[in-house]
């Protein structure tokens, strides 16, 4: 399971309570404020959590991320929103075969922070390792049949099947210097991670802090104006609010709903906000209990206003979602986005009372929500939870859990651990991130990321798997739209999941901070092709 989906979008809340990693105390290079922290031309940021670990190959949370992304570089990245341009490679891939075999050019300029150059060799080492080793990461690049270095800087990738989405794979996959990585893989992962980014590891205490530093000889553009970045973990958000008043933090990461107008009112800060490519949702247990009937799916949605719940306890952090795509990939795709609006009702406790006596289900049901360890969305199961108490049920339980019981629990399909759950997932800008893994039923997803089990009891179920692993076989992009539309339209008439609400990226900046971008996919940039932050205190 992708936990690093599961947990974007969330301030990686709970990370730590899913994953381990041993602190290191690093060389301390840097720790006199000349080398990764202190000096007037240090970013200093806060972010929710700790890092754990910083090998793209294994890393698989958040945190970790946010920081290796400005070390490491992948063939392809995202420009200012979730269009996909060149990076290492040096155009669009090279698609044959009805596409199932992408060539792909490098530039031969770029270079690792040992000196080496990023070849062919690397790429293919770096698609192939997820998978050899069996990481958490291996459903990303699973679709490749075969990878071969043409020569030093051409890499052939063939295809099991035609994957419409392969180019958001490419952009996903930092590139790793096989011979660093195979000499030592424990040291790469905490101690000296090398990657042909911007930036170059420095120092890392876990759960104080981590710093990185300019690379001198970074071989693209631009080069970053700041010195270098230390990342601290500042988990309480009123604290992480307080340390950008005081000064102590240039950048703090998502800005709760409550805070928002606190950072407003400032004066030397503002809020820089994107909304991210997530979705969060209410999901039904379709395999075992009441709700694998539609029509009581449809009762508990005639309980809920999802609009005024999203609006009491997300707004203006998030906004309201109505279907399994963020807006700006749903926009991208031109879905019909009116038509899914009218889906959900409004609420209507006697239309729900009627639903429920249609279907039989006893007054005296036992309901169980389990929602993870996270306000908003232990706040949405509490909406739906008091909508079926006033509709005559008075064993009604929310059941907040931590996050390595949650997600235990949440793909079990019993009826004995729950009959809805609330949960948020993070993709790449392209349907499949979202319709595969929510409504998938195969191996890679019943029961690992869809806890639903719709499709198992249900002939739409069924169909809408279908729709969508054609979709997810197709490269037209007209064909598998159509496949999208269908499906959806069909998953969200039988209520399968209650859609609420998409995150945004959000951002206390103080104002002496130059050039900051939160961005929908990466979170955010520091330098890149359309941004360089700088520091004019």
């Amino acid at each position: 399971m992708n936990r690093r989906r599961v947990l974007q979008g969330l301030g990686a809340a709970g990370a730590l309570s899913i994953a381990g990693c041993t602190g290191n105390g690093g060389n301390s290079e840097g720790s006199d404020g000349s080398g990764g922290s202190g000096g007037a031309n240090q970013l200093k940021m806060a972010l929710v959590k700790s890092p754990l670990e910083f090998d793209p190959v294994v890393l698989n949370d958040v945190p970790s991320d946010q920081v290796a992304q400005n070390i490491f570089e992948a063939l392809y990245s995202y420009d200012e929103s979730t269009g996909i341009v060149p990076n290492i490679a040096t155009g669009e891939p090279e698609v044959s075969r009805e596409g199932k075999r992408y060539v792909v050019e490098m530039t031969d300029k770029a270079t690792f922070q040992n000196g080496d150059p990023v070849t062919a060799e690397d790429v293919k080492y770096s698609f192939e390792a997820p998978v050899k080793e069996e990481t958490e990461n291996a459903s990303e690049v699973n679709m490749v049949d075969s990878i071969t270095a043409v020569d030093e800087t051409t890499v052939q990738f063939d295809l099991k099947y035609p994957y419409g989405a392969f180019d958001t794979a490419l952009a996903g996959r930092d590139i790793v210097p096989k011979s660093v990585r195979e000499n030592d893989k424990k040291a790469f992962n905490t101690k000296k991670p090398v990657g042909s980014g911007p930036f170059e590891f420095v120092e890392w205490q876990e759960g104080n802090f981590v710093r990185i530093k300019r690379y001198e000889d970074y071989w693209g553009d631009p080069k970053p104006k700041i010195d270098g970045i230390e990342f601290v973990p500042v988990e309480e958000s009123t604290t992480r609010v307080t340390t950008l008043r005081n000064g102590e933090n240039d950048v703090i990461e998502e800005i709760p709903p409550k805070q928002y107008s606190t950072v407003r009112n400032m004066g030397d800060a503002s809020i820089d906000e994107v909304p991210g490519v997530g979705y969060f949702y209410l999901a039904f247990n379709c395999k075992e209990g009441p709700t694998t009937d539609p029509k009581v799916r449809e009762a508990v949605d005639y309980c809920v206003d999802m609009d005024q719940a999203v609006k009491n306890y997300v707004e203006p952090t998030g906004v309201r979602q109505y279907s399994p795509l963020p807006k700006a990939v749903a926009e991208d795709w031109g879905m019909p986005l009116d038509q899914w609006k009218q889906i959900p009702h409004k609420r209507d406790t006697e239309q729900a009372k009627q639903l429920f006596d249609e279907a039989g289900v006893d007054s005296n049901y036992n309901w169980k929500i389990i929602v993870p360890p996270d306000d908003k969305r232990e706040q949405i199961g509490v909406s739906v939870s008091n909508g079926l108490k006033e509709a005559g049920f008075n064993n009604v339980s929310v059941q907040r859990l931590d996050w390595g019981a949650f997600l235990d629990k949440y793909v079990s399909g019993k009826e004995s651990d729950y009959n809805m759950y609330t949960l948020g997932w993070s993709g790449s800008p392209d349907p499949d991130a979202f319709t595969y893994y929510m409504f998938g039923r195969d191996e890679n997803t019943l029961g690992v990321t869809n806890g639903t089990y719709y499709g198992d009891n249900s002939e739409n179920g069924k169909r809408v798997h279908e729709l969508f692993m054609q979709a997810r076989q197709s490269t037209d992009r007209e064909e598998r739209k159509q496949l999208y539309v269908e499906g959806i339209t069909t998953a969200l008439e039988d209520r399968a999941h209650l859609p609420a609400y998409n995150l945004k990226n959000s951002f206390g900046v103080k104002n002496y901070v130059k050039d900051f971008a939160s961005h929908p996919v990466d979170s955010f940039h520091i330098a890149s092709d359309h941004n360089n932050v700088s520091l004019e205190k």
